[in-house]
């Protein structure tokens, strides 16, 4: 990232004399959103206090990722304090004081990779400045460690907190003349810290959105139509008032109207909430409404529809051409062999472990929230929009979450509490039942994929196309349903075409962890692997064949490599570290030597997205009723030159393959526009028992290190379907899992 005159840190004295260190960045796209970010304000903190007590900001949102760790400790390293000693707490959002917060993208580590060591040298470099004119020594005498300045010279050693005050008065140093340390002397970074929330998380402390607390607060619950954004004609809202508890019944009009592509944040989906003493009153009086609903052209919507209409759109030429190189149809034409498929992937939720939900507090025009929202920005200018006020008439405070995974990048659920807020004299937290959660989701698009492959006489591939059935009005893919004209394997067949088609969907959709890519490289590495076996070849030899043979340059699109969000350019896949990291995990897997026995398989697969590459081999057995048992997992990724907090990057590591076998059995179905999942039972997640032995390692290559939340996800699906087809013979094309007649064990 280049540091600029204006990326200096400004400096100002706390009261008490402390030192208060904040970092301007420049601009960085965000990765969800394709607008280029405005001119940043300060975003990170460092306070020094008199008694040598350092507190560190943590300016993004935290939902499970380690960004509450990781960031200040690229700060703390830098400043050259002991971890143990530093207090982080929670920025609120002020995006003019703070700059972009958010998380998201996997964005936050090469964003912050940089800057915030920088910002963590120039508060040590201070330091020793001030130092050294106090005791009237050259600066290069003095040396820094654990918060203390020392001059080994005549043997004086002193707090930070000494050389606060001082400190604060001096200039402020170039961002880019400031000394950063050796990785070898890291005492913080490459080493595992314990998060700072563990010892609440683990006794239970009151820690997560929800767990707010507030004098006086009532609870609100919502009833939807079972349709997406249908209407109520009439309801026994008198009947329901006088039920006990029940303080508020509220008629949510919304404003949503269906339509073939519905935006990313369409704003409150009609209903009737339901305030009440508590939260259980609430849903009892819920259980009690009779709503008589005008449900919408909605509710002409199946998923029998969808994968019909799909269908037939396969047989039709495609509506759009994202990508062509070569004269792909006359390679075809001339391969010795061609393999041809369809595959076809659900929609799915994304089921956070707690359900969607926000508190907020209308007093004197203005308002107050307690948000869990990852993109808490867009979420206040949402509510500002929806309830007709300022956003400089909002405090957010950003709370923990259990959980987003995309999810909570979308704000509805903090609009309804604002203008369920704005209606009562109290303060009101909103909470969504699981059976909400799954029901109102923005969804992972599914879609359905036709592809064809040529092989030659020697077994290289001649030629690739792709026909992606995608969601949208023709012009616009609904959120989360586009595709990049980079995604693999484009640039290394010989020819290679990537089209698309359209069909209407009149529902809300978004970003679900690794988006796009969770679904395209299980279509991308599967067909690969089926290609390979009809070539007659080892899918790892016939995949690190192809990543030899760079045919195109990478396009110049705007924002789009893989899915919706990257940036493009000549070295976005890197093709020797995605040879890298499959090498890793086949020696580490022994894959060379991997026995063929029926019933049992391992399968490869590797991805690149969000920065960072990851390669996996599953290994499974399938018994004679079809039940899958993965009995281990090897990973392989390589996302740069450190991994910054060891421990937290393999949980994060192990989450996302955990995460991508649940994709393999979830789907989300529609009948009459209803959707026919409610809870866990229907669409569930991978119980422990069913979770291998995963094995994570590293491949440090010279490049800033990348993020981890999004690319450890996606090759763990077709490393597991391509470990069934070598233990059964029968190829994965159609999830879920139960749709190819299989099921976890």
């Amino acid at each position: 990232m280049r540091m600029h005159r204006r990326s200096f840190l400004q400096l100002t004295a706390l009261a008490g004399g402390g030192l208060a260190l904040s970092l301007y960045r420049s601009p960085l796209a965000v990765a969800q959103s394709p607008e280029k970010p405005p001119e940043l304000t300060p975003q990170a903190f460092i306070h020094i206090a008199p008694d040598g007590a350092v507190t560190i900001m943590a300016r993004a949102s935290e939902s499970g990722q380690g960004m509450r760790n990781m960031l200040p400790m690229l700060i703390a390293e830098e400043l050259d304090v002991d971890w143990k000693d530093v207090r982080v707490q929670q920025a609120d959002l002020n995006e003019k004081i703070y700059g972009r917060q958010f998380s998201g993208g996997s964005a936050n580590t090469p964003m912050g990779w940089e800057p915030m060591r920088r910002v963590g040298a120039a508060g040590r470099q201070l330091l020793v400045t001030a130092a050294a004119q106090t005791w009237a020594v050259p600066a290069g005498e003095c040396t820094t460690k654990s918060g203390r300045v020392m001059h080994p010279g005549s043997g004086r050693s002193a707090s930070y907190g000494e050389f606060a005050a001082k400190a604060a008065a001096l200039p402020a140093p170039d961002l880019a003349s400031v000394k950063l340390k050796d990785p070898k002397d890291y005492c913080i970074i490459g080493h595992s810290q314990q998060g700072v929330d563990t010892r609440k998380i683990v006794t239970g402390k009151p820690l997560y959105g929800i767990d707010v607390q507030l004098p006086g607060m009532l609870y609100a619950s919502i009833e939807k139509a079972p349709v997406f954004a249908g209407k109520v004609k009439s309801a026994n809202l008198d009947e329901i008032k006088a039920l006990p508890g029940v303080r508020h019944v509220l008629v949510i009009d919304g404003g949503i109207t269906p339509a073939a592509y519905t935006p990313w944040e369409p704003g409150m989906e009609p209903g009737v909430a339901v305030v009440a003493d508590t939260w259980w009153q609430a849903q009892q009086a819920r259980k009690k409404l009779k709503v008589d609903w005008d449900l919408g052209p909605a509710a002409t919507q199946s998923s029998q529809g969808f994968a019909s209409k799909a269908a037939d759109l396969l047989k039709t030429p495609p509506e759009s051409t994202v990508r062509r190189y070569g004269d792909t149809d006359a390679a075809l034409k001339s391969s010795t062999k061609v393999v041809e498929a369809t595959y076809e992937f659900p929609f799915i939720a994304h089921v956070t472990l707690e359900p969607q939900g926000a508190t907020a507090h209308w007093k004197d025009g203005k308002l107050e929230m307690w948000s869990t929202s990852t993109l808490p920005g867009d979420g206040c200018a949402l509510v500002a929009k929806t309830l007709g006020i300022q956003e400089s008439d909002i405090t957010t405070h950003m709370v923990r979450s259990g959980g987003s995974f995309g999810r909570r990048l979308q704000n509805d659920y903090l609009v309804e509490t604002a203008w369920i807020a704005k209606r009562v004299d109290a303060p009101v937290k909103l909470l969504w039942s699981r059976e909400d959660d799954i029901a109102h989701d923005p969804f992972r698009p599914g879609g359905t994929v036709g592809l064809k492959a040529g092989l030659d006489a020697q077994g290289k591939m001649s030629a690739w196309r792709q026909h992606f059935i995608t969601f949208g009005d023709g012009k616009h893919a609904t959120s989360g349903g586009g595709i990049g004209q980079d995604s693999y394997p484009a640039g290394f067949p010989p020819a290679y075409a990537l089209y698309t088609s359209m069909q209407p969907l009149m529902l809300r959709t978004g970003a679900l962890r690794a988006p796009g890519d969770n679904a395209y490289c299980w279509v991308a590495q599967s067909f690969l692997d089926e290609v390979a076996c009809v070539a007659g070849r080892d899918p790892l030899e016939f995949q690190l064949d192809l990543l030899s043979n760079k045919i195109a340059p990478w396009s110049s699109g705007e924002h789009d490599a893989v899915g919706d969000h990257e940036p493009t350019g000549q070295s976005v896949l890197i093709p020797e570290r995605y040879k890298g990291v499959l090498e890793l995990v086949a020696e580490k897997s022994g894959w060379a030597n991997r026995s063929k026995t029926p019933g049992r398989g391992m399968g490869i697969a590797a991805w690149f997205c969000h920065l960072g590459y990851f390669a996996e081999v599953a290994d499974v057995s399938v018994d004679d009723q079809n039940r899958v048992t993965v009995h281990r997992v090897w990973a392989a990724g390589d996302v740069g030159s450190q991994i910054i907090n060891p421990n937290a990057a393999e949980s994060m590591a192990q989450g996302g393959i955990m995460e991508g076998m649940g994709h393999l059995a979830q789907e989300i179905t529609l009948k009459d526009g209803k959707i026919q999942q409610s809870n866990f039972h229907n669409h569930p997640l991978m119980r422990m028992r069913q979770v291998p032995k995963i094995e994570v390692y590293w491949r440090k290559t010279d490049y800033a290190p990348t993020g981890l939340g999004e690319p450890t996800l996606p090759p763990t699906l077709p490393a597991v379907a391509n470990a069934i087809f070598a233990a059964t013979g029968k190829r994965i094309r159609t999830l879920p899992l139960q749709r190819s007649g299989f099921s976890w064990a």
